[in-house]
């Protein structure tokens, strides 16, 4: 097909040059090798899922094993698919699905997130527009876009990793800017493209780039214009979509309960009296979020699903996904606590790899698909059951008053960071990072190019090139660099600061 032969080629505002390192012939395979060399992703190690490892004894997942199970989960899907003559015959309509491309994005889907996994982004993102006034802020999706066409160094010529369309558009989950959403074909809004309800007219809430990379994202997506909406992931974005909903639903599940977090009586109790009293919370005209009676937080979902998600809820598929989750999960992996032996090891391999297995073998190719959905997707049976792990995960584990505490001093640790950071590239008395100092270059460069109906009325450039070359600085870090560099700067430690990707 002459889409792919147009996807295989490199756009033509780079430099197309093989960079130091390649060794592979195939595009796609030396852009995963581009994006698995990156010092970006080697510093995902660093940068935890939920919470730290630290102290515990575990090996728990951080950003790095996340990503790379995405990868694998993703390159499965591919395979699986590509491995059945009538999926195969759906995805080449499609656009065609590589099992490089898709691997390269689940490598690299998380290159952007920074310290301290989603509260991280979001302080960031608050700082970003309220501090400097920047009106794209900061979203972790939008950061990778950022690094790989622009703040990555892998070759001699220009910014970014080179990589090719099919791989770039493979990376954007949200093929939209933060204030140029959207899908004027569609109906109703894409998943992720609507406002906030706590900040009108703040733009999309989901975006997978900035004002600044907007002729990137429009390159390439050139290739795919005439097959698919402005608004639509490609099938390669949809399957690193899929990979990276089934490996969090699973793989955070496992690790709070090696913690002893997940703990049965809570997570039975509340499935099981939902199972027992979903006819009521069903006739009741209202069951708020802050309902605290067992079962109605679920219930909620219920709710919520329906009205997000009418073109695929299901009310037996959701009560049965509750009923598979209470045996697999509770009953069979939680009613035992987890005391480190072979058999409690055992016992989650087993959960996992049976999970894994089950919703990768329950994808389905979608020609007329749904905006808040992708060419490939899980069946609603298995979409279902994803949705109540999701549940278990959120409503357990990141809604404890603990976690909050945690995340409150880690807010107090980016903001002061920021302004350190911030009074330091100000003070030109002193001798900024030249890694924050290049990044201020480029940022003020990006926005002297930028035309003006994109900017704030008003707007100061050196404020808005300050700002985007602090965040893009701070969500460059790992969690405990973030909080080495900041004891530094406040004088809190005579240990001298020497790491050099930092400085």
């Amino acid at each position: 097909m002459e889409e792919v032969h147009l996807r295989a080629a490199r756009p033509s505002d780079r430099t197309g040059h093989t960079m130091p390192g390649d060794l592979a012939a195939s595009p796609f395979r030396a852009d995963r090798d581009r994006i698995s060399a990156s010092a970006f992703f080697a510093r995902l190690g660093g940068v935890t899922q939920v919470v730290s490892p630290s102290g515990s004894g575990l090996l728990l997942h951080n950003r790095l094993t996340h990503s790379l199970k995405v990868a694998q989960v993703a390159r499965a899907i591919a395979e699986r698919l590509l491995a059945d003559p009538v999926s195969r015959a759906k995805l080449d309509e499609l656009g065609g699905c590589d099992l490089d491309v898709v691997e390269a994005a689940g490598l690299g889907h998380d290159l952007g997130h920074p310290p301290f996994g989603h509260l991280g982004e979001s302080v960031l993102d608050r700082l970003a527009r309220e501090r400097f006034g920047l009106p794209d802020g900061f979203e972790g999706n939008a950061q990778t876009y950022r690094v790989v066409t622009r703040i990555d160094v892998r070759g001699v010529e220009g910014n970014g990793l080179d990589l090719t369309a099919a791989v770039r558009s493979a990376l954007l989950k949200y093929p939209w800017t933060r204030h140029s959403p959207v899908p004027h074909q569609a109906a109703e809004l894409p998943r992720g493209a609507s406002e906030p309800s706590e900040m009108p007219g703040s733009g999309a809430t989901k975006f997978s780039a900035y004002s600044t990379e907007l002729d990137d994202l429009l390159d390439a997506r050139a290739p795919f214009e005439k097959g698919l909406p402005e608004w639509q992931q490609t099938v390669e974005a949809s399957v690193m979509d899929t990979a990276d909903d089934i490996a969090y639903a699973i793989h955070d599940l496992e690790d709070f309960h090696r913690v002893g977090i997940l703990q049965f009586t809570t997570v039975h109790h509340e499935l099981q009296e939902w199972l027992g009293h979903s006819v009521e919370f069903a006739a009741e005209e209202h069951v708020g979020v802050d309902d605290n009676r067992p079962g109605a937080s679920l219930e909620h979902l219920r709710r919520r699903i329906h009205a997000k998600d009418a073109w695929i809820a299901d009310d037996q598929a959701f009560a049965d996904a509750v009923k598979k989750v209470r045996t697999e999960l509770a009953i069979n992996l939680l009613e035992v606590p987890f005391d480190r032996s072979q058999q409690a090891e055992q016992a989650v391999v087993r959960f996992s790899g049976d999970w894994t297995r089950r919703l990768v073998e329950g994808i389905v190719v979608d020609e007329s698909v749904q905006p808040r959905s992708g060419h490939v997707a899980l069946a609603p049976e298995q979409w279902h059951e994803v949705q109540v792990l999701k549940f278990v995960h959120r409503h357990f584990v990141l809604q404890r008053p603990d976690l909050a505490l945690h995340q409150r001093g880690q807010d107090r640790l980016i903001s002061n960071l920021v302004e350190a950071l911030d009074e330091w590239l100000l003070d030109k008395a002193e001798v900024a990072p030249h890694r924050l100092r290049d990044l201020f270059d480029l940022a003020r460069q990006e926005f002297d190019e930028l035309p003006a109906e994109v900017l704030p009325a008003g707007a100061d450039l050196t404020t808005l090139a300050r700002g985007r070359a602090v965040v893009d600085f701070v969500a460059s870090l790992t969690d405990d660099q973030a909080a080495a560099l900041l004891e530094a700067l406040s004088g809190r430690t005579t240990q001298l600061w020497n790491d050099t990707f930092v400085l």
